[in-house]
């Protein structure tokens, strides 16, 4: 066989998100209601282009030339930190990376060694086990609350062995769009202090932001950096400039890291990012985030668009998860088989996330970045497909 184990584990791990993706991309036509990626609709947003735009003439000869985490972005970013956390980030706490794909590599490849476990969200992001088979690290899944979707504390402490390195927390959370608190994070934070004590091994947090300015109805919004001091934070600009195609994200050491283990990190996370292939954005972008860090998606629009299309699902008698933050809705499919559901609507011409690929089998997930106009045409064949629950 070609193929290493631990190829085929992520192989085997990516496959029905592969094979869901090659689907629609072959069967969505143009006139199809496509509202199952987080992609744009619509032309890109003037900031992006403009700034991007500004940084396209070389005004030295090395514009263009290797580059590592610029000066720059790590400046502008931890400015932003500071002023949305309330922690005192460095510039120096900051490694420029390729989306939040590259922070969460690069995370996982400074802290765990294979074989190491990393409890991650169950439903969540559909990528951390496909990541986590690739590097030879375990993926434990801790389920949330079934009915609110609370981050479930009880079933991270369960989930926790003496493998565990790293758990992983997602605020705005996909897909359910829900936003934790800082009470939540303060009872994780006793949790994995407890686990860590009882098992002579450190457990870090590794927390997953790329939606953290995604949020609706005035909702605050707490980091788990304020609470547990082993945390690293992940980024990515794609969803706040609706540009997931622009690979431009960050990793950052919180602040409260201890001294030491600061210092190795910061010290250490550029030559992971050589060894790993390179794991750098490209020159234009970087230089870029200053002005990139003032760009964002139009909340009053998506504001109107989620209202819209909860009002009516949830008047069809659907069961929706109302969203605090990101840009998706999640909800409970007729009948309780999101499967059936997805190929109903596709012969309709509405194509959704089932949510048997965040194994929820009963849910589904519908993206907001879609037009008004195509949810508008979305809306009757929902309508239409609803089911008492029974």
């Amino acid at each position: 066989m070609a193929l290493s184990n631990r190829a085929r584990r992520a192989r085997d791990a990516s496959e029905p998100m592969m094979t869901f993706f090659t689907r629609v991309a072959n069967a969505a036509g143009p006139d199809a209601v496509d509202l199952t990626f987080g992609n744009p609709h619509e032309m890109a947003l003037p900031g992006l282009v403009d700034a991007i735009r500004e940084q396209v003439e070389p005004r030295t000869v090395d514009w263009f030339a290797y580059q590592n985490s610029r000066p720059e972005a790590q400046e502008a970013i931890a400015d932003g930190l500071r002023a949305e956390l309330g922690l005192d980030f460095e510039p120096a706490d900051i490694a420029m990376t390729q989306g939040a794909f590259g922070a969460i590599e690069l995370a996982f490849a400074a802290l765990a060694d294979a074989g190491d476990e990393v409890v991650i969200p169950l439903p969540g992001w559909f990528c951390y086990a496909p990541m986590l088979r690739a590097t030879d690290l375990v993926p434990v899944e801790a389920p949330l609350d079934p009915e609110t979707f609370d981050l479930d504390i009880e079933a991270i402490a369960r989930a926790i062995t003496p493998r565990t390195r790293i758990v992983v927390v997602n605020s705005p959370a996909n897909p359910t769009g829900r936003v934790y608190p800082k009470a939540t994070w303060d009872a994780l934070a006793e949790v994995l202090d407890t686990a860590s004590a009882a098992h002579g091994r450190r457990i870090w947090l590794l927390s997953d932001e790329p939606y953290r300015r995604i949020r609706f109805d005035g909702i605050g919004f707490a980091s788990p950096a304020g609470s547990y001091p082993w945390t690293l934070i992940d980024y990515s600009y794609g969803k706040v400039l609706l540009a997931p195609g622009q690979r431009l994200g960050y990793l950052a050491v919180a602040p409260l890291v201890p001294a030491v283990e600061r210092a190795e990190l910061r010290e250490s996370l550029g030559s992971l990012q050589l060894a790993i292939g390179w794991g750098w954005p490209d020159s234009i972008m970087q230089r870029a985030v200053p002005a990139l860090e003032q760009v964002s998606i139009d909340m009053t629009e998506l504001t109107r668009r989620r209202d819209r299309v909860y009002g009516a699902l949830t008047d069809a008698g659907y069961t929706i998860t109302r969203p605090e933050g990101t840009f998706y809705l999640w909800g409970r499919a007729p009948g309780g088989d999101g499967d059936a559901f997805f190929d109903a609507l596709v012969e309709r011409g509405v194509y959704v996330f089932p949510g048997s690929q965040f194994d929820q089998p009963h849910h589904f997930r519908i993206t907001l970045t879609a037009t008004m106009d195509m949810l508008e045409r979305a809306i009757p064949h929902f309508v239409e497909l609803a089911q008492p629950e029974g």
